[in-house]
């Protein structure tokens, strides 16, 4: 057929469904048959669309990446640096702990230490993980030294907030409610210089 045949299915559809699954059950757990399955497509359908179970995780993870976790990056725009701490662990709490999808995160869940077989998918997790706390990094370097917390170094101030981040996912899978996590974020957030501050040169 001229143009090749088209595929009977919705690709984003698809991408959705097995993100969620990715997310639910991370990438060592998720069989080709249960993906196949969520997607409502069959095996070739999958590998001629995605290519492999790994980089459709690939492609799952940047789906995540810029749409239920999209929060990071509409952190890095905010105003002052405190707004930054704020909306980032905020919006990990809400993207946690939500209502209606798998709880914690994926790029943590999703490809814990894994069998030497997988471990490229939680090669890819780790380098995700690393990239978004050096943008972090960067943008708090473009604040004042009296907007951190004790004027500490932005390279450690982001590294710490990653840690709280990655830590409210981890609380959330457990089983944490989202008041218990924001009151996490409200003791993190205790320790940040104010905007009165700042604005009296407190």
């Amino acid at each position: 057929m001229p143009g090749g045949r088209p595929r009977g299915f919705d690709q984003d559809t698809a991408l959705e469904a097995a993100m969620q699954l990715f997310w639910a059950k991370g990438y060592e757990a998720t069989g080709v048959a249960e993906l196949t399955e969520a997607m409502g497509i069959t095996p070739p359908s999958l590998y001629a669309a995605f290519g492999n179970k790994e980089e459709l995780f690939r492609r799952a993870v940047d789906r995540y990446v810029t749409g239920p976790a999209s929060h990071l990056a509409v952190a890095l725009d905010q105003p002052t640096a405190r707004a930054v701490a704020e909306h980032l662990l905020r919006g990990m709490v809400a993207l946690a702990a939500g209502v209606g999808t798998p709880t914690g995160c994926m790029t943590v869940q999703g490809a814990l230490p894994a069998s030497d077989r997988n471990r490229a998918a939680h090669e890819h997790l780790a380098a995700r993980r690393r990239q978004g706390e050096a943008m972090l990094a960067e943008r708090l370097g473009r604040a004042a030294p009296a907007e951190l917390p004790g004027g500490q170094d932005a390279t450690a101030v982001a590294r710490y907030l990653f840690a709280v981040r990655f830590g409210l996912a981890v609380q959330a899978a457990g089983g944490a409610s989202a008041a218990e996590l924001q009151e996490v974020v409200d003791v993190v957030l205790a320790q940040w210089p104010s905007c009165d501050a700042l604005t009296n040169g407190g």
